[in-house]
């Protein structure tokens, strides 16, 4: 393996995560599974069993709803693979631990921070590196303050890693296009 950072973006149900699973385990070697979900409801605690039961059991899995930058390096982990799944539930969980309301700056500086110490935490390891990230800049503008603000966050987030990556792909029903 070849330290490399991927960004795999897309529309929800557009085949993001598992096109990022393929790759991982295309690349054999040892994988590290980041997940940022939380199981705030039943739904979403099935989704997560759902994630959980389709990935090899021989993947190691760092749940990590912040901080995964730090995660990361506390738990010492030295994998050929990282996939981090993803950008958007990242996101959503920093934005959400901030007080409200919450102010475009606040946000921006706060998911600012997280990024920092993500990227952080790929430069010193020689791991590949996956990230999954919704694409929010296709749809309507939110009609509420919330959801513009988390929208742009975001989308500057995106752009942040994807100016570092090396390779950007963007999924359409399964499909993946190269953006870079």
């Amino acid at each position: 393996m070849s330290k490399r950072l991927t960004l795999v973006l897309g529309g929800a149900r557009s085949g993001k995560s598992t096109y990022a699973e393929q790759m991982a385990a295309q690349n054999g070697g040892d994988v590290l599974y980041i997940a940022t979900a939380t199981a705030s409801d039943d739904e979403m605690a099935t989704r997560i069993q759902a994630h959980r039961a389709q990935r090899p059991a021989n993947w190691r899995t760092l749940e990590a709803p912040t901080a995964v930058g730090d995660a990361f390096c506390a738990s010492g982990a030295n994998p050929d693979v990282v996939v981090l799944d993803c950008l958007t539930l990242l996101t959503n969980n920093v934005l959400f631990t901030e007080p409200e309301p919450i102010a475009k700056e606040t946000a921006e500086a706060a998911l600012g921070e997280e990024i920092d110490a993500l990227l952080a935490a790929y430069d010193g390891s020689q791991a590949e590196w996956i990230v999954v990230s919704n694409e929010v800049g296709l749809g309507l503008v939110p009609p509420y303050p919330l959801g513009r603000i988390y929208r742009d966050a975001l989308g500057r987030a995106n752009q942040r890693l994807a100016a570092v990556a090396d390779a950007v792909l963007f999924m359409v029903a399964g499909l993946p296009m190269k953006v870079k």
